[in-house]
């Protein structure tokens, strides 16, 4: 029998190399065929609920690296609940209307203007679908678990007919009104926009200073006098109404050769310095209230603009002076409701100049800028012309610039239940803690919801207009409403007439002849995911609302937490979340926004099939997602290097375990060697930590934890010392049971710990565990901090040992250099320290030889009596020498006593024992 055959070397089946990209879809297989969601659901059944609701991405596309961190941070968290005493069902879900959809119809050559609504409207869901089924593969291929075959769509049925219950509550209790006033316009989707839809982008505009001729001055004012007033959009000169100056300003009329100007005196020298006045004589100082009411000509139209006072005038730029719109501004509007001004608005749906604007009708509002200056050029009013960049509204969809437009449109009416808004938002945990700032400030400054869109695919506005054009929302024809759209669908306002889509005999007094006719605008998509509360969590009998956690990047705090939180408190009063968790933006590795101009995108269907999902879990996990984060190959290839060092360990520890019954070979806790002890209390640690930082959804504290636990604990340490042991001693001696005890222990805990990040690993490693009974880890429970005694004294007399044998392997390091060694086995080692380092050597009962992984070790003298050529350390002076005696062929160890027992002449007196009592033939 040859030596090293009588090794007992790691043995197990558990591949050293992941292969995640072909064995992680094996696994996905298997969980699918048992079913693992429903498993793990009966397995939490009649547990406390916790509830992390799903924001719907939008069914448009591949799924990109935001996508992806966001739902395996989902995952991270409901795996755990799931693991730590909850039941935490999670339901999936999609965002299905709006213009994306439409647009890339049209981009494949649908004509949109050649069919019906409704039979466009069918190709959108068709479309939708597709979408929907290509991403859901996607995202299960991340190892997502949820319920997937029954998630919750916005065009289903049953959500609409939730969406028009909302819809109705907020209309009864006097939230919803039909109002004509500016909104955000995007001429580019031929719609209003809300401002959860805008996004800010550079734009190069036309600066012009345009002077007004008063012609009824009020006693205060010449006539003749030019107020001026600056805009940076000439195209809504045609709409220009009146003229806005501050009440408590000081204006000043100031004298340029021979004519007089009207400007805010804070402003006059930047206006003189851009105008190039000359010498500008101040003849007279003025409030500005005393110009209310003042009459000044339009440069352009035979009528008259009206000097109003207005609050929203600001000295920050321009003449203070402002030029108002009403049709083209909110402020503007403001201020003209409050002086009985008309809502003028020559620009249609497209963005095109009017028949109201005179001779630039027929020009795209951005081609009328040019025009409209040369005219005022021409008639003398204007003062100053150039360019400047600016932050300007662009359609986040399209990324064209929006334009302030006044139609008529339904609103949600914020300011009528913003205080109960406000108290929800400081009832709301929010991590991180600044997420409550943002939306309060959001909230308390926001406009009213402009809710009413001028689109085909969504879901219509329940409203019905009698013969003399009253609206009709009762409770009736909302709960009508609701019914057909639950049983057929929101296709059918699109499909049948309106008297056929009210309750059957209904009647009203604005329609003797019984004829009426219904709303065809279609309501905001943030109305449809913002409604989720109700139409998921309230129509699914396995959910609740208030859900604990809405869990979404930092742009949904303008978005779907913000819509969210408008429909809820309207209906019920409350927020529809306990708490807010949010994440930044993927980033590539320079901290750029990817761009595939730019070709920086990093792509997660590429990262599983080069790297497998669980690496991109790990990333997840490796990341501060509460900022944003960065994400190339290089920092994709360093998360693979930790995962290689984590699944090496748990390697090592299979391999370790073969032979070991975790019913009859466990050894107490009690009868444990104190090396073994002090790393149960280094595992008790680690499960109590990271279990921790599960609770406080602190990924990146779990991944340098089981880093560290692996690679320095572990590796470093424990299981380097072990070998000797595991590999050479009888196969049921005490130490090697002891360390084999420690190792089984270890290896459970680990795979349940990292189960909610490395899913598919865990449930790899799960079955090659030895004892136990469920079939996969994602059925058991987060393990339990262990019952030690004597922890304080074990694991500061332990920890004073680490610092010690860090020493040590210095000097060990230092003495292979200087070839005194090889191995670390070659070695003898004395090492010279103060009495409290003595005392704690010798209370070790542990061999420290095999602790240190040297042939020979020991305690001499004091640290003054240490010899010269002895390497002086920060707790000892450490002599290395070689080791006397003969290598015994079975352990490597240096011994004298090699060749003492006689039938096994190459052999430690240690191993010939063995032999002689587990190996005779």
């Amino acid at each position: 029998m040859e030596y090293k055959d009588t090794l007992l070397m790691p043995k197990t089946e558990f591949p050293m190399r992941g292969n995640l990209p072909n064995r992680e879809p094996e696994i996905q297989l298997a969980w699918e065929e048992m079913n693992i969601y429903q498993k793990v659901q009966e397995k939490t059944k009649g547990r406390p609920l916790f509830i992390l609701h799903d924001g719907p991405p939008y069914a448009n596309g591949d799924i990109h690296m935001g996508h992806a961190m966001n739902k395996i941070l989902k995952d991270f968290i409901v795996r755990f609940k799931s693991m730590n005493g909850f039941h935490a069902p999670y339901v999936p879900g999609w965002d299905t209307h709006g213009l994306p959809i439409e647009t890339a119809l049209t981009k494949k050559g649908v004509k949109r203007k050649e069919m019906s609504v409704a039979e466009f409207r069918k190709l959108c869901e068709e479309y939708a679908y597709q979408q929907i089924n290509g991403q859901r593969e996607q995202f299960k291929r991340l190892g997502v678990r949820g319920d997937w075959e029954n998630p919750y769509i916005t065009l289903k049925p049953e959500y609409e007919a939730q969406q028009i219950k909302v819809f109705g509550d907020m209309a009864k209790k006097g939230y919803i009104y039909k109002g004509k006033k500016p909104v955000y316009w995007s001429p580019s989707s031929e719609s209003a926009l809300a401002e959860a839809e805008i996004e800010y982008q550079d734009k190069r505009s036309a600066s012009i200073y345009v002077a007004f001729d008063v012609v009824d001055g009020k006693d205060i004012l010449e006539k003749g006098t030019k107020i001026v007033i600056w805009t940076t959009t000439p195209w809504t000169i045609p709409a220009n109404l009146g003229i806005s100056v501050h009440p408590d300003l000081t204006y000043v009329v100031v004298e340029v050769d021979g004519t007089r100007y009207v400007v805010a005196e804070a402003l006059l020298e930047a206006v003189t310095e851009t105008i190039a006045w000359e010498n500008p004589t101040v003849v007279k100082t003025v409030k500005g209230n005393e110009l209310e009411h003042i009459l000044a000509k339009h440069p352009l139209y035979e009528r008259e603009s009206l000097v109003m006072l207005g609050e929203h005038v600001t000295t920050d730029a321009g003449t203070g002076c402002v030029h108002t719109a009403p049709g083209h501004g909110e402020d503007d509007f403001i201020v003209g409701q409050k002086y009985g001004l008309d809502v003028l608005c020559p620009v249609d749906e497209k963005g095109v100049m009017t028949e109201e604007a005179g001779e630039f009708a027929g020009l795209f509002y951005d081609e009328a800028n040019k025009p409209i200056t040369e005219k005022l050029q021409e008639v003398g009013a204007l003062l100053k012309l150039n360019f400047i960049t600016h932050s300007y509204p662009h359609d986040w969809r399209t990324k064209k610039p929006t334009i302030f437009r006044a139609t008529a449109q339904w609103f949600a009416s914020i300011k009528d239940f913003r205080s109960e808004l406000l108290t929800a938002i400081e009832e709301t945990k929010w991590v991180p803690a600044w997420g409550e700032t943002r939306l309060y400030n959001m909230v308390r400054d926001r406009g009213d919801w402009c809710i009413s869109r001028q689109r085909a695919w969504g879901v219509p506005i329940p409203v019905f207009y009698a013969e003399d054009g009253q609206e009709i929302i009762t409770d009736e024809t909302i709960n009508h409403v609701s019914d057909l759209f639950r049983e057929n669908g929101s296709n059918v306002w699109f499909e049948r007439e309106a008297k056929d889509l009210l309750p059957e005999g209904f009647t009203h007094e604005g329609s003797p002849n019984g004829l009426f006719t219904k709303e065809t605008d279609i309501m905001d998509v943030w109305f449809d995911s913002g409604s989720s509360h109700q139409a998921v969590l309230e129509e699914r009998e396995d959910l609740q609302r208030p859900a604990d956690l809405y869990l979404e990047g930092s742009d949904q705090y303008r978005g779907w937490f913000n819509s969210s939180l408008s429909t809820a408190v309207a209906v019920t009063g409350k927020a529809p979340y306990k708490g807010v968790l949010s994440h930044g933006f993927a980033l590539d590795g320079e901290g750029r926004k990817m761009s595939k101009s730019i070709g920086n995108v990093v792509i997660p269907a590429k990262v599983m099939n080069q790297l497998g999902a669980d690496i991109l879990r790990l990333w997840v996990a490796s990341v501060d997602y509460q900022s944003d984060v960065r994400v190339s190959d290089p920092i994709l290839k360093q998360v693979a290097d930790v995962y290689r060092k984590i699944r090496n360990t748990f390697r090592f520890l299979l391999g370790n375990l073969e032979g070991f019954n975790p019913e009859s070979d466990r050894v107490a806790y009690e009868n444990l060697r104190e090396v073994d002890q002090f790393m149960m209390i280094k595992l008790n640690k680690l499960i109590k930590q990271t279990k921790s930082a599960y609770e406080n959804y602190e990924f990146a504290s779990i991944y340098h934890l089981i880093n560290n636990f692996c690679t320095l604990d572990l590796s470093a340490f424990y299981l380097d010392y072990a070998k000797d042991i595991l590999y050479c001693e009888a196969p049921d001696s005490h130490d090697r049971r002891a360390i084999q005890t420690f190792l089984y222990e270890a290896l459970v805990s680990l795979t349940k710990l990292v189960s909610p990040i490395l899913s598919h690993t865990a449930d790899e490693v799960w079955a090659f565990i030895p004892g136990v009974s469920e079939e996969s880890a994602q059925l058991t429970l987060m393990p339990e901090e262990y019952s030690l005694t004597n922890t304080n004294t074990i694991e500061e007399k332990w920890n004073a040992f680490l610092d010690l044998r860090d020493d040590v392997l210095k000097a060990l390091e230092e003495a292979r250099n200087q070839k005194v060694i090889g191995k670390s086995l070659n070695a003898k080692v004395t090492v010279y320290v103060d009495e409290k380092e003595k005392a704690l050597l010798n209370s070790i009962e542990e061999k420290l030889e095999q602790l240190f992984i040297v042939s020979k070790f020991e305690v001499g003298g004091t640290v003054e009596e240490a010899p010269d050529q002895g390497i002086k350390l920060e707790k000892a002076v450490i002599v290395v020498e070689k080791a006397e005696g003969e290598t015994c062929e079975r352990c490597w160890n240096v011994s004298e006593e090699v060749g003492t027992v006689e039938a096994h002449p190459t052999l430690c007196l240690r191993c010939a024992t063995v032999m002689s009592e587990h190996y005779t033939n």
